[in-house]
């Protein structure tokens, strides 16, 4: 039997901003999108949300090279507005997979420095090399400019209002040099956050005394977290054969329990990377069947690759007494043969687990 791919987990942490630009090829959370390729960046229309078609904010982006991609990064966008993250709902998200050889015409073919420029050169730019002009506010393409003077460019005429009463009323009536401007806080972009990766350590079963009492409860697990079970066929089997052979819990009681056991040992992560594996569902509820994920537009079928957890959360202050942005687990699929991305940037399928009375 094959071993189960290996898992990544992902962690937030500050780091200098500089280090988060293109050419440092983050992998990072909030901000603005350090975008890989410059060609086929989306533009407004494919960054809209689906519900009420407002600009979607950069959530994060995942370098993840594989064979066949000296460069690869993913990209997820989410909606800013709570009304739109309803139960079920996946209309709010976005996720683009760009790719890149080692020889192209907009990075070195040698590795990035690790000395960060002190002379300014490393700034944050609103234009591409290739010269297309990004959204001041939100760092995706800017077709839209400053009808004043000319200088400044915005994604949609909403970010132009954001940034017209944040600064730049004041700053292009008198003509002051914008690319020495602070940019204002336009309470549009989450936290800026690196993600730094490490192996997922999991302890051995013989160290368990209580797994060893349980049986049912590991043989479960196991086909939970490695693949032996499908997504939700083989799921239910399994937790009707443990309910009689264990405590007599809920389907939900079961996956929710696992859960906890496995994000126990780092419970501050943020991110599980594990391409061709299994997401570490919360809920037994909406986990989707092989057919719930569509192919891939070249017609290869899509594989999982990286789930986000619900502990991003808790740094991405979106909290409020109201609605808000919610999920349990953010689980992307994208492309088995990972088909040509490197003139485009294709869209991948994103499916949400939303929390449940259950899982808390």
């Amino acid at each position: 039997m094959a071993a189960a791919p290996a898992v990544e987990l992902g962690f937030v942490q500050e780091t200098e901003s500089l280090r988060l630009l293109s050419p440092h090829f983050p992998s990072k959370a909030g901000g603005r999108p350090a975008w890989l390729g410059e060609v086929g960046v989306p533009g407004p229309e494919s960054l809209q949300c689906g519900l009420c078609l407002k600009p979607l904010a950069f959530l994060l982006q995942v370098y993840a090279p594989c064979p066949g991609s000296f460069h690869r990064t993913l990209f997820l966008f989410c909606c800013r507005s709570p009304q739109c993250h309803r139960v079920g709902e996946t209309g709010c998200f976005k996720v683009f997979r760009n790719q890149l050889p080692r020889k192209n015409d907009t990075y070195s073919y040698d590795p990035p420095p690790e000395v960060l420029p002190s002379d300014g050169s490393g700034s944050p730019s609103f234009k591409l090399k290739c010269g297309l002009s990004l959204c001041r506010v939100c760092g995706c393409l800017g077709p839209k400019q400053c009808s004043k003077c000319h200088k400044v460019s915005y994604c949609s005429k909403e970010h132009q209002l954001l940034d017209w009463k944040a600064q730049h009323k004041k700053l292009c009536s008198e003509q002051q040099d914008l690319s020495n401007a602070a940019l204002p806080d336009h309470n549009f972009l989450f936290p800026e956050y690196e993600i730094v990766t490490e192996p997922e350590e999991l302890e051995s079963d013989s160290e368990n005394d209580d797994d060893e009492e349980q049986p049912g409860v590991d043989k479960a697990a196991d086909g939970l977290m490695s693949g032996e079970a499908s997504l939700s066929d083989n799921l239910t089997s399994d937790v009707k054969d443990l309910e009689a052979m264990a405590r007599h819990e809920s389907t939900d009681d079961v996956v929710f329990n696992l859960f906890k056991k496995r994000i126990a040992a780092e419970p501050d992560q943020v991110l599980r990377y594990c391409r061709g594996g299994e997401p570490l569902w919360m809920s037994a509820q909406n986990v989707p069947a092989a057919n719930d994920i569509p192919d891939c537009q070249c017609g290869a079928k899509r594989v999982f690759e990286f789930q986000v957890m619900p502990q991003l959360l808790n740094h991405l202050k979106v909290d409020s007494l109201g609605e808000s942005i919610d999920w349990a687990i953010l689980a992307v699929f994208t492309c088995i043969n990972n088909c040509n991305a490197e003139k485009d940037y294709l869209v991948e399928f994103l499916w949400k687990q939303d929390v449940v009375d259950s899982a808390v």
